[in-house]
């Protein structure tokens, strides 16, 4: 027995400001590639053909539980060769380890003749998100599976929502020369919130669903507020509430933080507006004198698929 394919999962922006832990988006074209070999025995070997580093000690890399996870739910046992070909940098805030973990799942299940359904190939993806997180959450695993924007209604047992995707949404993301770990961007948060904050934060995820299924862009962006967690996140990214006013005079949707961070995105309803919330991030930072990545994404409504070897 031997069977090999090629997989490509897409990164992912988790929350959407208000949606922590429960929501995220797909984006086009930047991914993860992992070449997949199944052959008779019992093993992992995972190889990086990249040149962004990756944990020498396998126990340490998010698709080693992956493969795991896969290999008990199904009962199936072979000897798995995992090639790294294309890798988001870790730390990015656009789900990295979602990434890796989602195509590592969805590629072992074509490979098997899929044996799960969509959302236990995410139930598999989850396995990598808790190695690099501590933490078993969906926001950015689900989206990377699955594509579009999805909401993750409850844990126990996992249920996903799929949410409609606007037809001309453009996400802006910037990357700026800042660390910030998912563990250290967790700790940070308070165990506990007032009242009024989650019936603030409640409000606003009520209100992005509803703006997504209307097609409402005024209420999506009045909805894309973070009362819990961008109050505490936002000390780590400089000027933070000045870059907001300026892309969103610029005509953007909102502006929040990706995930954990440092990332940020800008959501936008058109391409040439999307262009020019790139040019104000980038004066932002290069004025800070930090060096940062920024580039425009369509929200795709696309997730992990196989590619030609």
């Amino acid at each position: 027995m031997k069977k090999s394919l090629r997989v490509f999962a897409p990164a992912s922006i988790a929350n959407l400001g208000c949606g922590f832990d429960i929501m995220g988006l797909a984006l086009d074209d930047v991914g993860d590639i992992l070449d997949i070999v199944a052959t008779e025995g019992n093993g992992l070997s995972i190889t990086n053909a990249t040149d962004v580093p990756l944990p020498e000690d396998p126990e340490m890399n998010v698709i080693t539980p992956v493969v795991r996870k896969f290999m008990d739910m199904t009962g199936n046992s072979a000897n798995i060769e995992i090639t790294v070909r294309q890798k988001i940098y870790p730390g990015s805030g656009i789900g990295s380890s979602a990434a890796s973990s989602a195509a590592a799942a969805y590629g072992l299940n074509e490979l098997f003749g899929c044996p799960l359904s969509e959302e236990e190939v995410v139930i598999c993806a989850m396995e990598g998100e808790n190695l690099a997180s501590g933490g078993y959450h969906a926001d950015n695993a689900a989206p990377a599976v699955m594509g579009g924007i999805v909401m993750i209604r409850g844990y126990e047992p996992l249920d996903l929502v799929k949410l409609p995707v606007p037809g001309n949404f453009y996400c802006t993301v910037v990357h700026p020369a800042i660390v910030v770990t998912t563990k250290e961007a967790r700790e940070i948060m308070p165990k506990e919130i007032p009242m009024h904050t989650a019936v603030s934060q409640w409000g606003n995820v009520g209100g992005l669903v509803a703006g997504l299924y209307s097609g409402n862009v005024g209420l999506i962006g009045r909805s894309m507020k973070d009362a819990v967690a961008e109050p505490y996140r936002k000390k780590f990214i400089p000027d933070f509430d000045k870059l907001r006013k300026k892309i969103l005079k610029c005509g953007a949707v909102a502006m929040n933080i990706s995930g954990s961070g440092p990332s940020l995105f800008a959501l936008s309803d058109n391409q040439e507006t999307a262009v020019k919330a790139q040019k104000i991030f980038k004066e932002h930072f290069d004025f800070l004198g930090i060096d940062s990545e920024v580039y425009v994404e369509k929200v795709s409504n696309k997730g992990a698929k196989l590619l030609p070897m």
